[in-house]
């Protein structure tokens, strides 16, 4: 059976639900266990998807069983990771290799984030576990979870010009309903319910705008409250924009039918 792993920031987590959703050819959903699967697996209940949660020492390494259909496993990631740059690449490092020996493929639900995961495609090309990050069609690393879900560096750059020199903060459901966590991690505020010293930092970056980011997904069901809640505080005028989930559903499919072609049985 075919294994191909997920190894993602909790900031994709819709984005990964909507394709377990959607893929008809996922025989098989492993999670491991740790104390950032409960977003995910809560979405999983909830829509229906059958799991199993294992801790990582169970979860096997890959065996050529007659078996058909894929096997999937879900590993997410900390959103606090991007706080230090290092810190985020040692630690998807480590995951890589520790899920390597386990799949047939892996993919990254991570961006440039920071520069740090530039050169992972390279560094793991040894392996024989084919290792995928989050490109566009020309062959780029998105940016971020923003630009991912934008549909690369071109609508990204399209949607701050738009902005026309206003500072804005751009915001997918997971951003909206984890916007303290955020913004702590980011650096901007030591304390994210010091709404006047947040706001005193946000002024001075010349912040005006939050912009409502539409993935289509409504795996988050107060996306829009959320907000409201974070325009509010801060005194920001609210602007929608459309994304799209053809990046995240492109890379998916390519290592998906790569790792399908390497193992014979699947399609018998």
């Amino acid at each position: 059976m075919p294994v191909m792993t997920i190894i993602g920031c909790r900031m994709f987590e819709d984005e990964i639900m909507h394709l377990l959703e959607n893929d008809p050819e996922i025989g098989k959903v492993l999670v491991v266990e740790n104390e950032d699967c409960n977003g995910i697996t809560r979405k999983m209940a909830e829509a229906g998807i059958a799991y199993t949660a294992l801790p990582l020492e169970e979860i096997p390494e890959k065996s050529a069983g007659e078996d058909r259909g894929l096997t999937l496993i879900v590993y997410m990631l900390e959103l606090a990771l991007h706080a230090i740059p290092e810190n985020l690449k040692k630690t998807v490092y480590s995951k890589v290799e520790l899920m390597a020996p386990r799949s047939d493929g892996v993919l990254l639900f991570y961006g440039l984030c920071g520069n740090v995961l530039g050169n992972i495609e390279e560094d793991f090309k040894a392996l024989d576990c084919k290792v995928c990050i989050l490109k566009e069609e020309n062959g780029e690393i998105v940016d971020d979870c923003i630009g991912a879900v934008l549909g690369g560096r071109g609508q990204y750059l399209k949607a701050l010009k738009n902005c026309r020199g206003v500072g804005t903060f751009f915001m997918t459901p997971m951003w909206a309903v984890n916007w303290r966590e955020m913004i702590r991690t980011a650096g901007l505020s030591q304390n994210p319910d010091d709404i006047k010293m947040s706001k005193f930092v946000f002024d001075y970056a010349g912040y005006k705008k939050v912009a409502r980011l539409n993935t289509g997904l409504a795996y988050e069901k107060n996306f829009d409250a959320c907000v409201k809640e974070f325009s509010t505080l801060f005194e920001f005028e609210v602007t929608d924009l459309e994304g799209t989930l053809q990046l995240v559903e492109n890379c998916y499919a390519k290592i998906k039918a790569s790792v399908l072609d390497a193992c014979p049985h699947t399609h018998a």
